[in-house]
């Protein structure tokens, strides 16, 4: 079997370095709430996240890239949930599933933050409450143009 035969290819190893990221991220739940249950149905065989090269999902900070906050987060998580964040290999991205996460939802009162980024960066906001699982493929998708923003045929 001959692939490239007298054909050559040449790159930067920048570009394939975000080539594998791209194509290889490793997503963490941190699901309090329904919308972690919308990211269940997004890893099932109907949606099948694996599309994306996603499907690797980890429950250790230690072994993710892709952090999803899904749900209602209070101001007594908020410093494991820093944690998290601050455990988790570099480069690392973070999407805000659902509008709890994203700005506090509906729980306007003392205990509920009032969005993640008062603590951590956001990359993606995804709307809805809770969200499709066709939205949060999408934020996966801006999440994987992020880190490589060329088409693959450039």
């Amino acid at each position: 079997m001959r692939f490239f035969e007298d054909n050559v290819i040449t790159t930067k190893l920048e570009d394939l370095v975000n080539w594998g990221r791209k194509y290889a991220l490793w997503p963490m739940p941190y699901g309090t709430a329904c919308c972690a249950i919308e990211f269940m149905g997004t890893v099932a065989s109907m949606h099948d996240i694996s599309r994306f090269g996603a499907e690797v999902v980890r429950f250790s900070p230690r072994q993710s890239d892709l952090l999803l906050v899904m749900g209602t987060i209070n101001y007594k998580q908020a410093p494991v949930l820093k944690r998290i964040y601050e455990q988790m290999c570099d480069p690392k991205w973070v999407i805000a599933v659902g509008a709890c996460a994203a700005s506090g939802g509906f729980y306007n009162n003392y205990s509920v933050m009032q969005g993640i980024d008062e603590i951590i960066p956001v990359d993606v906001y995804v709307p809805g409450c809770p969200p499709r699982p066709e939205q949060i493929m999408n934020a996966v998708i801006k999440i994987m143009d992020k880190i490589d923003p060329r088409k693959s045929l450039d």
